[in-house]
């Protein structure tokens, strides 16, 4: 079978669900994308890799793991997402030390996040992206448009069954934030290692540039 390698287009988020988190992979050599839902705490620690600008001031799950790695000369070569059964995908770490290479069964999500930290590229098999691969044409290249069309995807995942229990806070209030008290916030989040409001503060900073 062969592998299709994908890229991380970010992270999207429901619309009718508060909490509601799906990472969208887009494969690199085509226009499919491979819908996944996470939790909260997945969702938070691939932003803050996603987003080098925000840096925790204690080592986050993902992170400790990476420094474990290094200290044993552990290097991971690559992620597969191997197998879809009932809406799960399940994921393969490729690790090697001293030559020797080893397979770790992971989630898909936690095996992401390790993928971000190691600048392992990510495999998936051509007949999952066949069975659950999500063509979008868009009418408009705005990326507002895409955007509301990602949100809307995450809607249709979630009616099939998949949804995830997590705590929310709303965006809505950032966009009347000066870029000095967005700034004042997001400094305030990272020290309270609140990463899911320090990403939302730092995309809406980023809209402002």
């Amino acid at each position: 079978m062969s592998l299709v390698r994908l890229k991380i287009k970010g992270i999207s988020y429901s619309q009718t669900q508060n909490g509601a988190y799906a990472l969208i992979l887009n494969e690199v050599e085509g226009d499919r994308k491979l819908p996944i839902v996470i939790g909260a705490f997945e969702a938070q620690s691939i932003a803050i890799a996603l987003e080098k600008e925000i840096k925790p001031p204690r080592p986050l799950t993902h992170d400790l793991f990476k420094n474990f790695s290094d200290r044993f000369d552990i290097v991971i070569k690559q992620v597969i997402i191997h197998k879809l059964v009932d809406g799960v995908f399940y994921s393969s770490i490729i690790c090697e030390r001293d030559k020797i290479e080893e397979i770790i069964d992971a989630r898909t999500s936690d095996a992401i996040a390790l993928a971000l930290r190691f600048d392992a590229p990510i495999f998936t098999y051509k007949t999952i992206l066949d069975k659950a691969g999500i063509f979008l044409k868009f009418s408009s290249k705005e990326e507002d448009d895409e955007e509301k069309d990602d949100s809307i995807m995450v809607d249709e995942i979630l009616q099939e069954g998949e949804t995830v229990e997590i705590e929310s806070s709303g965006s809505e209030g950032y966009r009347e934030m000066t870029l000095e008290e967005l700034h004042k916030e997001l400094d305030k989040a990272v020290a309270n290692e609140d990463y899911e409001k320090a990403a939302k503060l730092r995309d809406e900073i980023s809209k402002r540039k």
